[in-house]
């Protein structure tokens, strides 16, 4: 075994020399620490901001090293929206705890439900992505993805008080727009009816309405679909066009019943 000709093939084969796996961790460690900031009692607010504007300028260093770095500025920016995005967690665990039957307290809601930690790590991941940092939200949204079954890219667009029950399975892609008081259920996707590179640019997932309530597996597509207002979409329900307000769609399921015992 020629071991120097080994190392220097894998040294060659390399694509990206400069990608470097810290940046995976480092990201996750933010993420934990952002998430106790904003809902642990016993984190201290002020200490844990300036420790976070440490940890997020060494993730720019790891995560610009093909673009111009942004300015030192924009932690400032992302701050002020702490409150807001905060703000609009709390009135998510407020849904949670109002529409499912199974929550015992709001402190259940922040600390057990997955869906609910989902949602915060993309509302948080969501403010990076518009400002365009790169990679970093991503994979904060992975590593929500990888704890808790829910796939939320954190391109979407996702209204006040949004409900996942069950959370395992759901999709919610890119481009896809939530409007309030939305509630989906385990293995809802909202996704894109074709998967081409040339519609990177276009809107490919669906747009769902305020008070629509989608059932577990249903499955949305199309960056033209529209879910009305005040609709109710049945589990397993496949959709590739709009639907008008007030609606519900179910699934027909087909039922044979055997005659005969062979």
């Amino acid at each position: 075994m020629d071991k120097e000709k080994i190392i220097s093939e894998l040294n060659r084969h390399k694509k990206l020399p400069y990608l470097d796996f810290r940046l995976k961790q480092e990201t996750e460690d933010f993420t934990d620490t952002l998430f106790y900031t904003l809902f642990d009692a016993n984190t201290p607010v002020a200490v844990n901001l300036e420790m976070l504007e440490k940890k997020f300028n060494t993730l720019l260093d790891m995560a610009c090293w093909e673009l111009e770095r942004p300015s030192s500025e924009f932690w400032d920016s992302y701050v002020t929206k702490l409150p807001e995005i905060l703000e609009k967690l709390n009135l998510d665990a407020e849904a949670i705890l109002n529409c499912d039957p199974a929550s015992l307290s709001i402190q259940e809601i922040y600390m057990a439900y997955p869906g609910f930690y989902a949602i915060a790590i993309y509302r948080l991941a969501h403010e990076l992505y518009v400002q365009g940092v790169p990679l970093i939200p991503r994979l904060m949204t992975e590593y929500a993805h990888r704890q808790t079954g829910v796939d939320i890219n954190p391109g979407a667009t996702i209204g006040k008080s949004f409900f996942i029950d069950h959370a395992t399975g759901v999709v919610i892609g890119e481009t896809a727009v939530i409007h309030d008081n939305v509630k989906i259920y385990q293995g809802v996707t909202l996704g894109a009816l074709y998967v081409a590179k040339n519609l990177q640019k276009t809107k490919r997932h669906p747009t769902i309405k305020s008070n629509v309530t989608i059932y577990a597996n249903a499955t949305i597509l199309g960056g033209e679909t529209v879910i009305g207002e005040n609709s109710v979409i049945g589990g397993n329900a496949w959709l590739t066009s709009s639907v008008p307000a007030n609606s519900t769609v179910y699934h027909s399921p087909e039922i044979k019943i055997k005659t005969t015992n062979a």
